[in-house]
């Protein structure tokens, strides 16, 4: 039984021309055209052709800027590399990238697998906290391009995982060893560390996502970690329409920032790109230095020897055919379709008098009896 295993990427363009910023961004609106009312399909087309081509020389400064975006080039090599990992552990698996918004599309990945004859897909995410926007969106497309493509094989899904332990010790570990490597005292009451969290329009979490909970508790975590006493949590935010995103915004919290020198984490991101390598390492560098703070970047541990274990480890219950529940997968809650598991769904408190001891291996100790 061959598995094809298609890595979900947001994409972005790798060189900083026109009409492929402007295509790029132009389906990005239309994805999120919910956050606005329309009063046809027509319509809403034309509002994301306007929005595109107003945000898109913005962003092609930003390219220009950077020398286009590595994201594509770090996400091929994330894919063949876990492609080895698993076929070191001997499973018969073909990997896939496919990108939301830039070449190789969603439905090129699923073209690819359908020729490659697969028996099953698997879609994991390459996002390690849950968005309405990113997780779950891709994997609903790439279910429905198998669907128009008539790849009538079985389909499993993964949405967030930030919670798989070695993730959170490479990250950690990237910090104090960049911290170390620019002579930052991470305790110092002089030093801020911030963890920078892509923003996401609140629209979504007050229709029940839970990524602001995913990323306080993931923080929290990571500080834990580090040692640290005191961390901050702020959103890039991309306020492009007249809507609410989340708060506060890393800008205006780093300026603010009662410090000598501040340490930005992107913990939303698993690949350079714009959002770090211009909006955090050219703008809020810029305000940061403003403000009279020394600035310090953590750079993505993109190419960590340990990220290919991680997402070998994210699929192996499914392809050695075991129960999810041994590595602590549950049904998702954010994209509510049985078979969609993931490390972030919310256990069920243990009932009072209740601790759990007991309870038979495999089962869920918090549930109900």
């Amino acid at each position: 039984m061959t598995t094809g295993v298609v890595l979900l990427n947001f994409g972005e363009p790798s060189e900083p021309e026109r009409e492929p910023v402007v295509e790029y961004l132009e389906r990005i609106f239309m994805a999120n055209a919910d956050l606005e009312e329309y009063d046809s399909v027509e319509a809403a087309r034309e509002r994301s052709r306007a929005l595109a081509e107003r945000r898109a020389p913005g962003l092609i400064e930003e390219y220009e800027e950077i020398g286009g975006s590595p994201l594509n080039d770090q996400a091929h090599a994330q894919t063949d590399a876990l492609a080895a990992e698993l076929d070191d552990r001997g499973f018969d698996v073909e990997t896939y990238l496919g990108m939301q918004y830039t070449e190789p599309y969603i439905p090129d990945a699923v073209e690819a697998a359908r020729g490659d004859d697969v028996d099953r897909v698997i879609g994991l995410p390459i996002f390690p906290l849950c968005g309405p926007s990113t997780n779950v969106i891709s994997l609903d497309e790439l279910e429905e391009s198998m669907t128009e493509q008539g790849l009538e094989v079985p389909f499993q899904a993964i949405t967030g995982w930030h919670k798989h332990p070695e993730y959170n010790h490479l990250r950690a570990a990237n910090i104090q060893r960049f911290a170390d490597a620019e002579g930052v005292d991470l305790a110092d009451p002089d030093t801020a560390m911030v963890f920078s969290a892509h923003g996401t329009p609140t629209h979504y979490l007050n229709e029940g996502s839970r990524y602001d909970v995913y990323v306080d508790e993931y923080t929290e975590v990571m500080a834990s970690l580090l040692g640290l006493e005191e961390h901050h949590v702020g959103f890039q935010n991309h306020e492009n329409r007249d809507i609410r995103w989340t708060e506060p915004e890393v800008e205006e919290l780093v300026v603010d920032l009662d410090a000598e020198r501040v340490v930005v984490e992107p913990v939303s991101f698993l690949h350079e790109q714009s959002e770090t390598l211009s909006e955090l390492d050219v703008e809020l560098r810029e305000e940061a230095e403003a403000a009279g703070l020394e600035f310090h970047r953590v750079p993505i541990p993109h190419d960590d020897e340990r990220i290919p274990s991680v997402l070998a480890d994210l699929v192996e219950p499914f392809l050695a055919d075991f129960e999810p529940a041994y590595y602590q997968y549950r049904q998702c809650q954010c994209r509510d379709v049985p078979g969609t598991m993931c490390l972030n769904a919310p256990q069920q408190p243990v009932p009072e008098g209740d601790d759990g001891v007991g309870s038979e291996p495999g089962t869920d100790a918090t549930a109900d009896d």
